[in-house]
This record gives structure tokens, C-alpha cells and sequence, in this order.
């Protein structure tokens, strides 16, 4: 009996000992939970206090940027101006295939080999900007019509800036169109917007082709092209938008002395070229001039013996400047040879190829050699080797 009392005691004694363990445990743990819960809503405390903090700083920036802003048209009806300017600087140029107006497609991928690359200024546009880029396959892009031969305008008051309300159009045979039911440079503000493949992406670089901008084209913006909302389904233009025939060709052939002209012209400007080889280049010709490339004048009048007398590279192209619908100055320059035929001229990639075009529009490509009147100079340029990884 002696020894079964000794067990019971014991075994109490063990219970009471795990007892007060867990007690203590239980006391322990209750503390921390409530130093740890006192602690995570200082926390909260002290992030809500930071979130009203940034949200109090951001409304008084908003209010400091409205105040400015009606600061600057204060300022501007001051000086008896009627509207506010906003003013704004290219984020980067193009070097493109296209070195003058003469030839620049009308519109974006009508050539698929045309080539161009944007450089941005690294000041106003870190390379971190185009992270993300390369994933979409195609993008806007907003520039400067900065040949236009009227910019002057731009600083005139609008009572004499006589601006021209119609401007002719190409696809009408020269016929006059309201200027915002086209897509003529000779705008209010000359600012154009196209789109293109977005080919590649380096450092401040964005290689692009399919374009129908002219070397040296001021960049104002670019964004992503989104199909599920910039293509719209079902959208309606003119009939004569559609009529593609009259600005297309029968034929583009090339003469039997024409390979070994441009072979011995790639010699020398291959460092200074966005192509692997003279015959890509060949091919981007014949899809340039698939398309006729001339002026409204030109394709109206293309055996007028005015046209190519004087100075033999004389460019008709400002004679429609302030009238062609779509892409004024977009025609070629042209000389007359001694047989009376009209020789006209492409200026691609730095060289200057010479075509005829006979009255079935059928186009021969006669011969090529390097532009002397192009200021490439010492200009740093892309080339394909600078892409060729990336293109492959």
C-alpha cells in the first residue's frame, strides 16, 4: 500500500510539474504574441502615416503643377497669344535607308526591306526606357515633318501663315482634298505618325523596318502597336484610299550592266550600309520602285522637255510641296538625256540609282553610282554588322 501511495504522489507530483511547464509555456508565448501584435500594429501605424505622407506630397505636386500650369497660360494671354504652347524636343533621330524625300514610301510597310535606325539621345532617354520593347512586334512612332519647305510658318501668327486648308492628293491624280482627310506633311503641326516592325533592340538603339521615315527624321515618341485596340474591325475609308493601282508599276527589270555598277559601288559604302549584301539591296530597289515613286507633276506631265532642262538634278519635288495629298516631295529627281528620254533618280542608301519609266509603266533601272550629294561624311552610322546577330 506504502509503495501504490508513493506512485500516486509521484505521478501527481510529475502532472503538477508538467502543469506548470505548460503554464509557464503558455505565459511565455502569450507574451510574445502580444509584444509581437503591439508591434505589428506600430507598423501599420507607421505605414499608414508614410502612405498619407506620400498621398499629402503627392497632392500638393498636383497643386504645385496646377498652379503652374495656370501660371504659364496666365503668362501666355499676357502676351496676347491665343492658344498655350507646349514646347518639346526630339528623344531621337533616324538614320535611315531613304536619304531624301525622293522615293520615301508614301506609307508604312508598303516596303517591308526598308530599314531604319533610331538613335535616342541617351540625355533625355536612358537605354532602361526600351526594356520590354523588343517582346511587341511592331510600334508607333510620332515625328517631325522637318523638310517640309513651309516650316517658317510654324512662327507666324495664324492671319499670315496662310495656311492651305486642301491639299492635292496623289491617289485623286492631283485633284484637292480637305488636308485633315489626308495624311499630308502640310499640317497646322507638321507632326506625323507611323508605324513599324520593330526589328531590334540595342542600348539606346531601335532597329525598325517596313519604314517610310527620311534619314534624319526628329523623333518625338514611340509606343507599343496593341492589335486588340489599334486595329479597328470594320473601319471605313474612301473608295479612292483603296484604288492602290494608279500608284503601282507594271514592272521593275534591271539592265545587264547594273549587278557589276552596284557591286563596284557596295565596295565602298558597305560599312555605311543597314544591309548583309548588294543583292538585298537589290531586292529593297525593286520594292521601292514598285511603287510610283514620282511627283503628281512628274507622273502628269512625264515627257515635258521643262522637266530636266537646266541644272540636271534639279528636284520637281517642291513643286507639289504644298499641294501633294500624302507625301509631298515624295517624286524623283529627274534629268533629260540627249535621246529626249526623262531619266529619274533614286537616292537609296547612299548611293544614286538612275531609272526610266516608259508610258505602260514599266520600269528599267539603268545604272548606279555613289551620291555625291549626300552629306554622310564622317556621320557615325548603324550598319548590319552592328544588328547581324541580332537580325540572324
Amino acid at each position: 500500500m506504502a509503495s501504490t501511495s508513493g506512485y500516486t504522489i509521484l505521478a501527481l507530483a510529475i502532472t503538477a510539474m508538467f502543469s506548470a511547464s505548460s503554464a509557464i509555456s503558455f505565459y511565455i508565448w502569450n507574451k510574445k504574441w502580444v509584444e509581437s501584435n503591439s508591434k505589428l500594429k506600430e507598423l501599420q501605424k507607421s505605414l499608414n502615416s508614410a502612405l498619407e505622407k506620400c498621398a499629402a506630397e503627392r497632392q500638393g505636386r498636383i497643386r504645385a503643377q496646377q498652379a503652374l500650369r495656370k501660371a504659364v497660360v496666365a503668362q501666355t494671354k499676357s502676351e496676347n497669344l491665343e492658344m498655350t504652347s507646349y514646347p518639346m524636343a526630339p528623344i531621337g533621330i533616324v538614320q535611315s535607308c531613304f536619304a531624301t524625300r525622293n522615293g520615301t514610301p508614301r506609307q508604312p510597310l508598303l516596303v517591308p526591306l526598308a530599314r531604319a535606325c533610331l538613335v535616342f539621345d541617351s540625355a533625355r532617354v536612358p537605354p532602361a526606357s526600351l526594356d520590354g520593347l523588343k517582346e511587341y512586334s511592331h510600334c508607333w512612332i510620332i515625328y517631325v515633318f522637318h523638310l517640309n519647305t513651309d516650316l517658317e510658318k510654324l512662327w507666324k501668327h495664324p492671319s499670315k501663315s496662310k495656311f492651305k486648308a486642301k491639299v492635292r492628293v496623289p491617289r485623286l491624280k492631283g485633284e484637292r482634298m480637305g488636308v485633315f482627310a489626308t495624311r499630308s506633311p502640310h499640317r497646322p503641326c507638321p507632326i506625323g505618325l507611323t508605324v513599324a516592325k520593330v526589328e531590334a533592340v540595342q542600348g539606346n538603339m531601335l532597329l525598325l523596318s517596313g519604314v517610310d521615315l527620311v534619314d534624319g527624321t526628329p523623333v518625338l515618341d514611340i509606343k507599343p502597336y496593341l492589335p486588340y485596340c489599334d486595329s479597328v474591325e470594320g473601319a471605313v475609308v474612301p473608295n479612292w484610299v483603296t484604288v492602290d493601282s494608279i500608284l503601282s508599276v507594271a514592272s521593275v527589270s534591271f539592265s545587264d550592266d547594273f549587278t557589276s555598277s552596284l557591286l563596284d559601288c557596295w565596295k565602298s559604302m558597305e560599312k555605311k550600309s543597314l544591309y548583309s549584301s548588294p543583292y538585298e539591296l537589290k531586292s529593297l530597289i525593286k520594292q521601292v520602285l514598285s511603287w510610283d515613286i514620282r511627283s503628281v507633276s512628274q507622273r502628269n506631265r512625264p515627257h515635258d522637255n521643262k522637266i530636266g532642262t537646266g541644272d540636271t538634278t534639279e528636284n520637281t519635288s517642291d513643286m507639289d510641296d504644298s499641294q501633294d495629298g500624302e507625301a509631298s516631295g515624295h517624286g524623283s529627281e529627274v534629268d533629260a538625256c540627249g535621246s529626249g528620254e526623262i531619266i529619274y533618280h533614286l537616292i537609296l542608301d547612299g548611293m544614286d540609282f538612275s531609272y526610266k519609266i516608259d508610258s505602260n509603266g514599266n520600269v528599267i533601272v539603268e545604272r548606279v553610282h555613289v551620291s555625291s550629294t549626300i552629306p554622310f561624311g564622317n556621320q557615325k552610322r548603324c550598319d548590319y554588322l552592328m544588328w547581324k546577330d541580332k537580325l540572324n
